[in-house]
């Protein structure tokens, strides 16, 4: 199966600690990196462009003013023709020695045009002088009447050569002036073009040297970093790994304790945390199991002392008619505390068996709608004695599966009669309903009553072991208080939940969600848990 690098790349920047911060550390360090070693490549580049600017409008000077000196020292009676060989002679000659290269054009007029030739190195592309500086030289006003140079403008260039030179273009500076031939009085354009290619070649081996640099260093940061968190996250690694094992019940793990440092002092106290967490965990598991022990033995020596007391108790009611009224009213009174006193035994041998771990599932299929039918019957005596009507609903959409589940039917019919009998108990002769509901993960059964409800904090407690709602109300149906904390234990023995809302003086509803198939994880419920009446108050069923 192929990985994908991003969510390779995202996870472990999620899981690891020392990943992030060497890739945070490697990053800021390269942004830092980046910056100097552009603002020290600026300033080299600066320095060098500059330098050699100032050196080539200074040698352009010099030898534009030798050229205009020597002119002006010439007669006039050379002619034109002779005189420019010569002057371009010197010129190209001086600038071989001294590394530049020169152009000669004109005569030129104020308006910029040419109206001679164009003299140069040879070798030398023209092109390489830039329209740009040519318009501006040649177009400028004629200099003063002596002869003398109006001024010299330079840029930069790319200086050019023809191809049977074998030379390769190489950037430069242009520097170009005018002067003037006293053999016709015309005006020429002079322009010097230095090579900037030793700068160039300087620029690149500062570059790379930077670019060298900054990646070592990049290298050094990322190998410091590394070996700096490693020293920090090694030992909360290991700390994280203890952990697991105490969670998992190998409470007798420990932390290797080396040196004085703090990780050191970190490890001791973490060592003796987790020799705390062991034993009071010891104690809680003894006593517990102790208590299991106590409540499974106290219910088993119970049942003999029960059976005895349950065989002269049915003696007794079945001979009551016999006797006087206040005799057969307590034979009556004895044989309804037995019927309790049994049951309340039944619940805690069921609530050891929980304890225990030992409760299992006879699972079959189970349709909720039949079972809550027949539960429903068999609660109306009770309904019927508090005034109240027992309504089984089943909300279905279109496509809804049955509400059919795998479950073991005798728990799931645990469940909802307790529920039905508490709803009955508590509705305070008001309607209840019994709701049932399913989707594709599974099937839910809601038990809505319109009572006295429950107030906040009351729907997670209402689940504990002999907790009632109303301690002053008197129970009609016999409930031991057992009765929530086993259809808890029940539900999720099945995977399902168990789960009650309330409100008080508007009723609660308890909502059974099961998975279609016992053990299977379910991730909603097929009913609300707040009931959609919750706003409008009672419901009329009758």
């Amino acid at each position: 199966m192929a990985v994908d690098p991003f969510r390779a790349a995202t996870g472990l920047w999620r899981r690891s600690l020392q990943a992030r911060v060497v890739i945070g550390t490697v990053v800021l360090s390269a942004l830092v990196v980046t910056l100097v070693g552009w603002t020290l490549t600026r300033q080299i580049t600066d320095g060098l462009v500059e330098s050699r600017v100032d050196a080539a409008v200074a040698e352009a000077g010099r030898s534009s003013a030798d050229v205009q000196s020597s002119l002006s020292a010439a007669t006039t009676d050379f002619d034109a023709g002779e005189q420019l060989p010569s002057l371009v002679a010197n010129v190209v000659s001086r600038g071989a020695v001294r590394g530049y290269d020169v152009v000669l054009v004109g005569p030129i007029d104020g308006a910029g045009d040419t109206s001679g030739g164009e003299f140069l190195t040879p070798g030398l592309d023209v092109r390489s002088v830039p329209a740009g500086l040519q318009a501006v030289v040649e177009e400028e006003p004629t200099g003063p009447a002596d002869g003398a140079a109006a001024g010299s403008w330079w840029t930069f260039t790319r200086i050019r050569y023809d191809e049977d030179t074998g030379r390769e273009s190489v950037p430069g500076v242009v520097v170009g002036s005018r002067v003037v031939l006293p053999a016709d009085g015309g005006t020429y354009a002079l322009y010097h073009l230095f090579p900037m290619d030793d700068e160039e070649r300087t620029l690149g081996l500062v570059q790379r040297a930077v670019l060298t640099s900054g990646v070592l260093l990049l290298v050094l940061v990322a190998a410091l970093s590394w070996l700096a968190t490693r020293q920090i996250v090694s030992p909360v690694r290991l700390a994280r790994r203890v952990a697991e094992r105490l969670a998992s019940g190998r409470l007798e793990e420990r932390m290797q304790v080396r040196g004085e440092d703090d990780i050191a002092r970190l490890a001791v106290s973490f060592n003796k945390m987790a020799t705390n967490l062991q034993r009071q965990i010891r104690r809680l598991e003894d006593m517990s199991a102790a208590q299991r022990r106590f409540v499974s033995d106290v219910s088993h020596e119970l049942r003999t002392p029960l059976t005895t007391v349950r065989m002269a108790g049915d003696v007794l009611h079945d001979a009551r008619e016999r006797f006087d009224p206040v005799t057969a009213r307590a034979a009556e009174l004895l044989q309804n505390e037995l019927d309790r006193f049994e049951l309340l035994l039944t619940d805690l041998l069921e609530i050891s068996r929980f304890d225990a771990g030992a409760a299992v599932l006879h699972l079959e299929d189970v349709d909720l709608e039949e079972l809550a039918q027949r539960v429903v019957r068999s609660v109306e005596p009770l309904a019927g004695a508090r005034r109240t009507q027992v309504v089984v609903r089943r909300l279905s959409e279109p496509d809804a599966p049955p509400a059919v589940v795998e479950a073991d039917a005798r728990r799931i019919e645990r469940i909802v009669r307790n529920l039905v009998v508490n709803a009955i108990d508590y509705a305070d002769s008001s309607d209840v309903l019994v709701l049932i509901a399913a989707n594709q993960e599974g099937s839910a059964l809601a038990v809505r009553d319109y009572g006295v409800g429950l107030r906040p904090g009351e729907e997670v407690r209402v689940f504990n072991r002999f907790w009632r709602a109303d301690p002053s109300r008197v129970r009609t149906s016999g409930g031991t208080g057992l009765g929530l904390s086993i259809a808890l234990e029940d539900a999720r023995l099945h995977g399902g939940w168990l789960q009650a809302w309330g409100t008080p003086g508007g009723g609660s509803q308890f909502r059974l969600t099961l998975p279609r198939r016992a053990g299977d994880r379910i991730t909603r419920s097929a009913l609300p848990l707040v009931p959609r009446d919750a706003r409008t108050g009672r419901a009329a069923v009758r």
